[in-house]
């Protein structure tokens, strides 16, 4: 796959972010080539979770630009870049409980709606066949999640796997280009992570969707991606395909420790 500057969606550049003295990005270089499935692995406090930040507008950057689809969204708040074309899920499912799989998932559609706050009191015709589409569309992306008997489930009723699954609805709800899931196969059984790989594959192949994973899973990022980047302490050691991400030394070094390999 080509990385010239139209096949790629996303393009960060030298990003750093800095907590007072600690720096969490050290100047990392990262792009993500339409259409295709990327994953960004480390170990724990490696700076995964504050990059995604960063691309989804929760952090600001200290340094460096992100481009977005030929649109520069470095330090734009979370709800501009939504509407541009980034959708997430969280690493703690982040789901309103209270609220049906429907209700979640029309909440993920507020962004892309028209009717105004006018709209919404007067309720006339255009609004009620918003809203009518709106609920028609929430229904299919539940079909589409495996979730189609869990419309009028509550939030909290939900099995881990389906809360999951509900979640990627939600962001799907936004009409993402790109969508970015944060360790969604933590806590799932065997069956529910094979079944998600699948699903994640579904979603670029049949939706046209380009997708960055956070996964901790080396079994799910092996299995899904087509490249793979590797963070430590906040710096980029390694990127490639599964293949050569697994054979990397660096990589060993930092999932197993120097002596693992030394002794080897």
């Amino acid at each position: 796959m080509a990385d010239s500057a139209k096949d790629l969606l996303l393009d960060a550049d030298h990003i750093r972010k800095e907590f007072g003295g600690l720096v969490a990005s050290n100047d990392v270089d990262f792009t993500i080539p339409r259409g295709s499935i990327v994953s960004l692995i480390g170990p724990n406090g490696a700076g995964k979770t504050t990059f995604f930040n960063m691309l989804t507008g929760v952090y600001k950057p200290t340094a460096g630009s992100i481009v977005f689809d030929g649109t520069e969204i470095t330090g734009k708040p979370p709800h501009a870049i939504t509407k541009l074309g980034i959708g997430r899920t969280f690493q703690n499912i982040r789901l309103f409980p209270q609220m049906t799989a429907l209700e979640n998932v029309l909440v993920g559609m507020h962004a892309r709606l028209h009717a105004g706050i006018l709209g919404a009191i007067v309720r006339g015709p255009r609004t009620r066949r918003e809203e009518r589409e709106a609920r028609d569309k929430a229904r299919e992306l539940l079909r589409y999640s495996g979730l189609k008997s869990r419309h009028n489930a509550y939030a909290n009723s939900l099995p881990y796997g389906d809360q999951r699954r509900l979640e990627v609805a939600r962001a799907l709800a936004t009409d993402p280009k790109l969508i970015l899931l944060d360790e969604p196969t933590a806590g799932m059984n065997p069956q529910e992570t094979a079944d998600f790989i699948g699903f994640v594959s579904r979603l670029r192949d049949e939706r046209g969707l380009t997708v960055l994973l956070i996964e901790h899973d080396m079994k799910v990022v092996m299995g899904v991606s087509d490249r793979v980047t590797v963070l430590e302490y906040g710096e980029k050691i390694a990127e490639g395909t599964p293949h050569e991400v697994q054979n990397d030394e660096r990589v060993v070094e930092a999932y197993l420790g120097k002596g693992a390999t030394d002794s080897g």
